[in-house]
């Protein structure tokens, strides 16, 4: 029954001539997967144009292959930093990933992508489960609903692995019985927890995905989604190198500043034609601030928006890239035996 199986179609590729324009960067990843977390990947399927697009949309002209590359690199961060974005949605990439149902859940409210999900009412669902390292197992912040602090102890994570694996063997054993016992799969599958892994495939244009990479590369958002946010950004990286540039430098980077902030700031700072200057005696209390109308928490993160900010990059490890062929051969392995 091997080939009815079919827990996930991956894309084969061959070489041939094209008139499409492509960029050698992203073609030496194009169809390879890249491993995330204990079970995951993100694959780059295809993707459709370049910075030389987002320049020829703004411009609604073509001369192919008369632009300089600093003149593709000034328009694409002139729109970037004025927020013209719909040059951007002329770009498009097409990935398929695989990642633990509760970073899917959050994954998909970013609505602005074409998906489609493996379905478990037609397929056997390969029995892979997420199984946080112990670096990533932590306790509930104090500050923050939905963050995570450190000091777990050591025991309370190894009694949790067990409770893990204890669940997730009941869950598994109890969804391959059901299928032997010819019980509906739409059925079968309803008792899998969250940590078991789902996959699809994600179309979505640059703009758009800058946006979900924003929020996600963040160091707020959950750990396990920041980890596929990192491998995409990558990968637009290598597809669109200048609006990755852009991207990191006007908005990941970038702090918006509020009416009342720029008040604060400008009691600091005085601007000429000779640039920017310190104020003489310049100084404003936490006090003070309090008394413009700043609380107490947009005064720590006015204080966090003037330091000098890390500038995070991304970058593939092409070692680690792995073949459609290798990594449907895991996804079979991981579906319940008494169906091979």
């Amino acid at each position: 029954m091997r080939a009815e199986l079919a827990p996930v179609t991956l894309a084969r590729f061959a070489s041939m001539e094209t008139k499409r324009p492509t960029i050698p960067a992203a073609e030496e990843i194009l169809g390879g997967y890249f491993p995330v977390l204990d079970h995951g990947f993100v694959s780059l399927v295809d993707y459709m144009g370049s910075d030389e697009d987002v320049e020829r949309a703004a411009r609604v002209s073509y001369g192919f292959g008369t632009r300089k590359v600093s003149q593709t690199r000034g328009l694409v961060r002139y729109l970037r930093r004025h927020r013209h974005t719909t040059p951007s949605e002329m770009v498009e990439f097409k990935f398929h990933c695989a990642m633990p149902m509760f970073v899917a859940r959050q994954w998909i409210r970013h609505r602005t992508a074409s998906v489609n999900e493996l379905s478990a009412r037609y397929s056997l669902m390969p029995l892979l489960f997420y199984m946080p390292h112990r670096e990533q197992f932590s306790l509930q912040s104090r500050s923050n609903k939905q963050g995570r602090e450190e000091g777990a102890p050591e025991d309370v994570y190894r009694r949790a692995v067990e409770r893990w694996e204890a669940l997730r063997k009941d869950a598994g054993d109890t969804y391959g019985w059901l299928l032997e016992e010819d019980v509906a799969r739409e059925i079968a599958r309803i008792d899998l927890p969250v940590s078991t892994y789902t996959q699809w495939y994600w179309k979505i244009d640059l703009h758009n995905l800058l946006h979900f990479l924003s929020l996600r590369v963040d160091p707020r958002a959950q750990w396990e989604i920041q980890q596929f946010a990192g491998v995409i950004a990558a990968m637009v990286k290598r597809v669109a190198p200048l609006s990755y540039e852009a991207w990191i430098d006007y908005d990941l980077v970038a702090e918006p500043v509020t009416r009342v902030e720029r008040e604060v700031l400008s009691r600091l700072v005085r601007g000429s034609d000779d640039g920017l200057g310190v104020r003489d005696g310049a100084g404003v209390s936490t006090e003070e601030m309090k008394e413009m109308g700043l609380s107490p928490r947009e005064i720590r993160e006015l204080v966090e928006k003037v330091s000098a900010p890390d500038h995070p990059d991304f970058e593939l490890d092409l070692s680690t890239m792995r073949s459609a062929d290798q990594m449907a051969e895991a996804m079979y392995e991981a579906v319940p035996s008494s169906f091979e």
